[in-house]
């Protein structure tokens, strides 16, 4: 009898350093915003985020392994923090956008715009690597058998090598693919709370989209 696919049994955790390079990505992203588009104080939130980054780095290093309940509270605040934050920016372009009082020439505006774009898709790459299949932790111990997004790596095993299992890289392709075609394209969602996040998304991303662009054609008039 053949051994599980490696997604399905007990595996070395994932690397650390993806994760806080794209983390960091979007702090800086957070940070470079006009402050009238952040909660105030302008720096709370991305000092905030960085504490918490730094302390779930302090904990798993190298490898992400060593889970606890608070290591996993930890990293879905972070995550929260994350999303609350941009968030709340994307609502006060929207707003600005929809009551022409959003300031600036198309440049800044796309900009901006794309920062809170890219941010969104960071933070939702985040919650489908933090949710599926219970997390990180809980992937790397294969204590959940059923997946809650099918990679194509999983219907045809023969396509990859043996030691084959997501990442968070491959949610970040994930969330970047349903930001812009907004729909699965080669992942699926299984579960009814992924299929939701995944619809949540595509609506943030094409509001948020249709009305920069929207806007700086008309500046651009």
């Amino acid at each position: 009898m053949s051994d599980p696919p490696a997604w399905r049994r007990t595996t070395a955790g994932e690397p650390r350093w993806a994760v806080t390079v794209v983390i960091t990505a979007a702090i800086g992203l957070q940070w470079s915003l006009p402050p009238r588009l952040t909660i105030h104080p302008h720096w709370l939130l991305p000092a905030l985020e960085l504490l918490l980054l730094v302390a779930l780095m302090a904990a798993n290093p190298h490898r992400i392994e060593r889970g606890s309940q608070l290591l996993r509270t930890g990293g879905l605040v972070l995550t929260g923090v994350i999303s609350v934050a941009n968030g709340w920016s994307a609502a006060q372009l929207v707003t600005g956008l929809v009551q022409g009082t959003e300031p600036g020439s198309a440049g800044p505006l796309l900009m901006t715009g794309a920062g809170i774009w890219l941010t969104n898709v960071i933070a939702f790459a985040l919650w489908y690597w933090e949710w599926d299949r219970g997390g990180p932790v809980a992937r790397a111990q294969g204590t959940h058998q059923f997946p809650d997004f099918l990679f194509v790596q999983m219907q045809s095993p023969d396509t990859a090598p043996a030691h084959w299992e997501p990442t968070f890289l491959d949610y970040l392709y994930l969330a970047f693919t349903n930001a812009t075609a907004f729909s699965p394209t080669d992942v699926m969602p299984l579960s009814r709370w992924a299929k939701m996040l995944m619809l949540l998304q595509s609506a943030i991303s094409l509001v948020t989209v249709a009305l920069v662009v929207a806007r700086a054609v008309n500046i651009l008039k």
